[in-house]
């Protein structure tokens, strides 16, 4: 990872969960790091945590306004990564449309509008990428919309890639994640989702947020690699 040794790395939700997790490992490859979110407090602890080469500000990604200030204060960003996002998911005859529009409003938009605010920015030989989930190929339950988005983001990040050439665009699609994600959901859900998706993938436990963040760092630093989208799931998606 010695090539993000003083490279600006950007990440949109990098107060918590597995965009902590990639600012902390381009911290610790020598990366100067700046924090975006809605939560200024989490941001100004994560900050405070990885020490004095990161850096934050309040952002909302819904909210172009927002996006145009926080990329208005940077003069340069080499690697930008676009975890943010809240949204509701369940089957179509339960959800409000407001609630099935929810993933596309904060996810696919919100990233979409990330990287269009962040492109005056990039440099050269800069680096995207985009934040899906591996609903998009194998839908673990009934959530039609969530499942729609997470496909778009991926048609999203090899659109950007041709568009934004030489600047790279790739997409991480996760499985499930024991991490900040589920943290906060009741413990017999969790366990019962844990214990199906262990069932269901190949190597038949859940992942780990470092591991997605392994699979981040590569794309980052991957120089031949763009338009693709690399599945941290224990093989879920093809199972």
């Amino acid at each position: 990872m010695s090539s993000l040794q003083g490279r600006v790395v950007v990440v949109l939700g990098g107060g918590s969960g597995i965009g902590l997790e990639v600012a902390r490992r381009a911290t610790a490859a020598g990366a100067l790091v700046r924090l975006g979110g809605r939560t200024g407090d989490k941001l100004r602890a994560a900050a405070a945590e990885l020490g004095p080469t990161v850096t934050w500000q309040a952002v909302d990604t819904t909210d172009q306004e927002s996006l145009a200030e926080f990329f208005g204060a940077l003069d340069r960003v080499d690697h930008l990564f676009t975890p943010a996002a809240s949204y509701t998911v369940g089957p179509m005859r339960n959800l409000t449309d407001a609630e099935a529009e929810s993933p596309f409003v904060t996810k696919f938009w919100g990233q979409y509008h990330a990287v269009k605010h962040a492109a005056p920015k990039l440099s050269d030989d800069a680096s995207v990428v985009l934040m899906s989930g591996v609903a998009s190929v194998r839908p673990p339950a009934a959530a039609p919309a969530y499942v729609a988005c997470n496909a778009a983001i991926e048609g999203l990040g090899r659109g950007l890639a041709v568009e934004l050439a030489p600047v790279r665009v790739n997409v991480v699609s996760p499985g499930t994640i024991d991490g900040n994600l589920w943290a906060g959901r009741p413990a017999a859900a969790r366990e019962a989702s844990f214990a199906q998706y262990r069932a269901d993938t190949l190597l038949h436990r859940v992942g780990r947020e470092s591991e997605v963040a392994d699979a981040v760092l590569y794309l980052f630093t991957s120089t031949y690699t763009t338009g693709s989208t690399l599945y941290p799931d224990g093989g879920y998606s093809f199972r």
